[in-house]
């Protein structure tokens, strides 16, 4: 299978998230303390306190963690979308379509919104 050089394959051999998406969460992401990253979801996540605050999705765009209550009114933003797991959308969870992830400009605010939220969080140890 050739790929794309920004896509990475998974260990099962399926391309598991977008690595250009990945290391532009990075350079946003790259001073925060108590980060970490970790394979979840099929994708990539960045932690924040063991939080899940952003994950370069397997399927595409980006994950973002936010608050529960704030999901609603995010919807109505361009590119957002409800995530679903098991057919059930989960308040506190959205997914951005990689067409409103092109700049740096679309990207970091959700990914500020990301990290924020998780670090309003108690911390994982």
């Amino acid at each position: 299978m050739r790929l794309a050089p920004h896509l990475r394959l998974g260990d099962d051999g399926a391309v598991a998230y977008d690595e250009d998406l990945a290391n532009r969460i990075r350079e946003l992401v790259g001073e925060e303390a108590d980060l970490t990253e970790k394979r979840m979801f099929g994708g990539l996540a960045f932690l924040i306190g063991g939080n899940m605050s952003v994950a370069a999705s397997g399927q595409g765009g980006l994950m973002v963690r936010v608050d529960p209550e704030e999901t609603d009114a995010l919807l109505a933003k361009p590119h957002a979308r409800p995530f679903e797991m098991r057919g059930r959308e989960m308040q506190g969870w959205l997914r951005v379509d990689v067409e409103g992830l092109r700049t740096k400009r679309e990207l970091a605010p959700w990914v500020q919104r990301g990290v924020a939220y998780a670090r309003s969080l108690p911390a994982k140890r």
